[in-house]
């Protein structure tokens, strides 16, 4: 007798993939996507909210992959960090914060370096975070304050670097305090690939002063539009002095601090500074570093707002009840899958592993279907061995295209991951599993802007939910539901009761 057929459940994270009824830049509604469609068609569905309020961001705050994968792994609305900075900020807390205020003290008898991304969009830093800063150091007596600022132009519109810089100096001004002494892109200081070289450019930037020189950090950066190169894509400059030497460089007995409050664009640069097997050389400078958040553990970093752990997530419910799953993502985003998943959660290796697919070949130009075809090879490679009871699977190929603001290139990556789905859904029916298919935030359904630009940024649109599994084909999903109520979902498919912590319900499947 052959032994039961395992009925595995996977579930499908489709990053940028947000719902909009308007066809007019919606590289999802204008893509060739048979199998998506069937699955519209056939199966129960409904949309959920991913941005905002709803998942733990500011209202009307679009949300980012790793502020929903902490929402769906988490089961209830996460705390974010740029909230917690917010409300620190608000109360006056921001300004009594052990970790920064020892900071500034040391500061006193050296420089201070404020690296973080120039921008407002929230996604990796904010504005109000730096400026607070910048009168902390004021308000100490810190008197050598230099920012090195890193332009966006993904979150932000493209070509508005320089309003940034602009609105930062006047602010410098304001408070009287703090120079720029140096500017750079987010491909080269925010790469979070493992490409080294580009954080090798960054690091000799802030060290060594290597890069294009410029007095004025807003006509060089105005002197690179012109030349046809985009905020992210801007080389290293380093700002110099009538004299020709550079304004700053970071030095022993400096103090840095990152301010970006989303980790893993920071994590590389970081490592770069503080970690003597990177770069290392006898000129590596000795200095005290301080990231807003909690980076990346065992690197004697200090940490204004550590992580906040929590009790009763999904991966600890799979844990407690011996559900064996993998997490298979890009090699680049496997942190999402487990850690930002996870909440904090030290999952035992018998229960939770994960398959990390290498990253795209960028100097072959974008390739989507590359690393999602591999990620798909995975997932019905795991299906085949039928070891695992659940599969969580991320494909970010549609943001990643959008995030290039290319249309084209877009609608071609969702037709991509179009044949991925169908693929695993036909393996996951024929062994009588479940499907679910979601997004942790909108994107590439809207790629044009209310005024007609090209739009790269994320969105606040919600994103769909769908549920394939032949026994639910006549149950209905409830509305007006949030990332946090997937795992309730989920562990009602399985059969488990959700812990008292989880906060999210389950969207409650009702027999038409």
């Amino acid at each position: 007798m052959e032994p039961p057929l395992r009925r595995p459940l996977v579930l499908i994270v489709i990053a940028g993939w947000g719902y909009r009824p308007q066809k007019s830049g919606n590289a999802i509604a204008l893509a060739h996507k048979p199998y998506y469609d069937w699955i519209c068609r056939e199966y129960p569905r409904t949309l959920l909210k991913a941005s905002g309020t709803r998942v733990g961001l500011p209202e009307g705050t679009a949300g980012d992959s790793q502020i929903g994968y902490m929402n769906i792994g988490a089961g209830r609305i996460v705390q974010t960090d740029i909230v917690r900075i917010k409300q620190a900020l608000e109360s006056g807390a921001f300004y009594s914060n052990p970790a920064l205020i020892e900071a500034m003290q040391r500061a006193r008898e050296s420089s201070l370096h404020l690296i973080g991304l120039l921008s407002n969009a929230e996604v990796h830093s904010s504005q109000e975070a730096l400026f607070a800063l910048l009168r902390m150091a004021k308000n100490h007596g810190v008197e050598r304050v230099f920012v090195h600022g890193i332009l966006d132009g993904k979150d932000v519109p493209a070509r508005t670097g320089d309003v940034y810089i602009e609105a930062l100096e006047v602010k410098m001004n304001e408070i009287g305090v703090g120079k720029i002494a140096t500017i750079c892109g987010r491909y080269f200081a925010m790469d979070k690939d493992e490409n080294w070289g580009l954080t090798a450019r960054a690091y000799t930037m802030l060290v060594h002063a290597e890069g294009e020189k410029a007095i004025n950090a807003a006509h060089a950066v105005r002197e690179a539009f012109l030349r046809g190169i985009s905020d992210e894509y801007i080389r290293p400059i380093v700002l110099i002095n009538r004299e020709g030497d550079p304004v700053a460089t970071i030095r022993d007995g400096d103090v840095v601090i990152f301010f970006n409050h989303r980790a893993d664009g920071m994590r590389q640069l970081v490592k770069a500074l503080v970690q003597n097997d990177k770069f290392s050389g006898a000129s590596k400078p000795r200095i005290h570093a301080v990231c807003l958040t909690e980076y990346c553990r065992g690197l004697n970093l200090r940490f204004a707002f550590p992580k906040e752990e929590y009790q009763g997530t999904l991966a600890e419910v799979f844990t407690n009840y011996g559900i064996s799953n993998c997490r298979i993502a890009g090699e680049e985003r496997i942190q999402l899958v487990t850690e930002s998943f996870d909440s904090g959660f030290q999952a035992p290796g018998n229960i939770e592993k994960y398959i990390s697919i290498k990253p795209r070949n960028l100097s072959n130009g974008f390739a989507p279907e590359k690393e999602s075809f591999k990620i798909t090879d995975a997932v019905l490679w795991c299906l085949e061995k039928n070891e695992d009871d659940v599969l969580i699977v991320d494909f970010d190929a549609p943001e990643a295209a959008a995030k290039l603001g290319s249309l084209e290139k877009t609608i071609e990556a969702v037709q991509f991951i179009d044949t991925c789905i169908g693929a695993i859904v036909e393996k996951v029916l024929k062994m009588q599993g479940v499907v679910i298919i979601t997004s942790t935030h909108g994107n590439s359904e809207e790629m044009i802007s209310s005024s007609g630009k090209p739009n790269a940024a994320n969105t606040t649109n919600p994103v769909p939910f769908h549920l394939i599994d032949e026994s639910s084909k006549t149950m209905k999903l409830r509305p007006n539901m949030a990332l946090k109520d997937v795992a309730p979902t989920i562990l009602e498919i399985l059969g488990i009761e959700k812990p008292v912590e989880m906060t999210g319900e389950s969207l409650e499947l009702i027999e038409l």
